[in-house]
């Protein structure tokens, strides 16, 4: 795989602080830009449900640097997400503190460096959110829990590849695969026989997805991005890019070394790379070859997901749209329809949503947005439905009234499968199918047991249709999780917006909040 490049040095301190009785815990941590050699993926954050944590970060890179959390939803505080749209990067040999609760979450998610591609370069780590004590998990506690980040790599420095992308040109193929930062056989997970332990696989590559699977066990799903899920039992599972589950997987078979297999999904070229999982009274290593994946049909992928479905006996958070925990019974207030592509503009190829291409602003829209700067974007600069355009280039934002209830419909009319994750908002997703999608497509909904998670795959010439409840105020970013085309274009941010200036639908800007572009010369608010 090539050697990895040592961007700078990170420590991590981890510390819970007593508080007042009734008070939320915080957790503080202490943190030294990104890191690579030292500890490749970063170090994992453990929390609790409604824990505050407290991350200070020190940017050591000789270049602005930002870290987002994927599928932790910054209740009422966009000012936390992380991506350029609310935030100024920290400067290099600077730091920047994040503020944030895990309020009414559970579930396994991942943080990455968000800014200039460097999420080709590593930066990335687990993100592990447990129930509280007092709320029953719908399965006994497991005797070990495991994290596993795992996706495709390049060698190329991440500079080298934004370079490409730069110059208008797409990235090749990846070189290889990656399990928790380590190629073939690289990282080995200990097991005792005869007991069970939690995986939690996130896909943390740039532009494939990948199925899991493990040789001679079976995987028991019971949880997506944060919900419990129906515990049904898979022998692989397609993790497409962004995307996060944890199963339970029981050490049953005669002692010995077992493959952990990653390969690529839906890719003319497969890419493998495996792991060990090493029964502790093992008398001898993995033989024979890895075992192989499913069918590259489609179908194959797209039944296995209309099978993970919502755990309806299970107790802890849940989405409460407009009060209902019955997500079916809710009528819609609003229906988007994006649709992406990949037009060629100004001679550079780029990609798009609904015919617009995002482009940065020179300010964040947040900050733009709260301090009423004029110039940096319009609302409605992207359309809510297709417009059979050709691409142009634009700032694009989209509004949408807090408490409304979107039924969002992603259209892919490529030859690739697309994987699309909203911040802040987890969704129901009702339906998804191929060929286009009407009107009557509603009458395939699922409306009863769905899954509700925050990313979601759209299968080549194919759609996936959501409910989204717009319950969290704030400027949320909607991108694709391959990184290419989220980096060229393929993204927007919704607003969610509402009228009242209220601690009770939005926190107020922080005050250690970094100023740039624009917002130079404002201030954030007294200490």
């Amino acid at each position: 795989m090539g050697e990895y490049k040592s961007l700078c040095y990170v420590v991590l301190v981890s510390l819970i602080v007593s508080c007042i009785t009734g008070e939320d815990p915080y957790r503080f941590y202490n943190w030294n830009g990104i890191l690579i050699n030292g500890q490749f993926p970063g170090p994992q954050i453990e929390c609790v449900t409604n824990d505050n944590l407290i991350i200070n970060v020190f940017n050591s890179l000789d270049e602005p640097f930002l870290i987002s959390w994927n599928g932790v939803q910054q209740r009422r505080n966009s000012w936390q997400d992380g991506v350029y749209g609310t935030n100024c990067p920290i400067p290099p040999g600077q730091n920047f503190t994040y503020v944030l609760q895990v309020k009414d979450q559970i579930g396994s998610y991942f943080y990455f460096p968000s800014l200039a591609f460097h999420k080709a370069a590593g930066g990335f780590g687990g993100f592990k959110i447990a129930s509280r004590s007092v709320i029953p998990v719908p399965f006994p506690p497991p005797a070990g829990d495991f994290t596993i980040l795992a996706g495709d790599w390049y060698k190329q420095n991440h500079t080298d590849l934004k370079a490409i992308l730069d110059g208008g040109h797409d990235l090749p193929f990846p070189d290889g695969l990656l399990i928790n930062g380590r190629g073939s056989n690289g990282y080995t997970f200990t097991v005792d026989q005869g007991k069970t332990y939690r995986f939690r696989i996130s896909n943390v590559g740039l532009t494939t997805s990948i199925n899991f699977r493990i040789e001679g066990h079976k995987m028991l799903l019971v949880e997506v991005e944060g919900t419990h899920s129906l515990q049904n039992t898979y022998d692989s599972l397609d993790i497409h890019l962004g995307q996060s589950y944890s199963v339970l997987v029981t050490a049953d078979q005669p002692a010995k070394d077992y493959y952990i297999v990653v390969s690529t999904r839906f890719t003319t070229q497969v890419l493998s790379t495996t792991s060990i999982l090493h029964y502790g009274n093992s008398g001898s290593g993995v033989s024979g070859s890895p075992p192989g994946g499913p069918t590259t049909q489609i179908d194959w992928s797209l039944e296995q997901a209309r099978s993970i479905r919502r755990n309806l006996s299970a107790s802890g958070p849940r989405p409460n749209p407009q009060g209902s925990y019955h997500y079916g019974l809710i009528n819609t207030t609003h229906t988007i329809r994006l649709a992406n592509a990949a037009p060629i503009i100004n001679g550079k190829q780029r990609y798009s949503v609904n015919s617009v291409s995002f482009i940065q602003p020179d300010t964040p829209l947040k900050l733009a947005d709260y301090f009423k700067i004029s110039g940096v974007f319009s609302l409605g600069s992207i359309p809510d439905s297709p417009t059979g355009g050709g691409g142009y280039l634009q700032t694009a934002v989209m509004n949408a009234d807090f408490r409304g209830y979107a039924e969002i419909i992603f259209e892919n009319a490529e030859e690739f499968v697309q994987s699309w994750h909203i911040d802040g908002h987890n969704f129901f997703i009702v339906g998804m199918d191929g060929g286009q999608w009407t009107p009557a497509s509603r009458l395939s909904y699922n409306l009863r047991d769905t899954i509700s998670r925050c990313t979601v795959q759209v299968y080549p010439n194919s759609w996936t249709a959501v409910y989204m409840p717009l319950d969290n105020v704030g400027m949320w970013n909607v991108r694709s999780e391959n990184w290419v085309r989220q980096y060229l274009g393929q993204q927007f941010y919704l607003r969610v917006y509402s009228p009242a200036n209220s601690w009770r639908d939005e926190y107020p800007i922080p005050r250690n909040a970094l100023l740039c572009g624009r917002a130079v010369g404002h201030r954030t608010r007294s200490l």
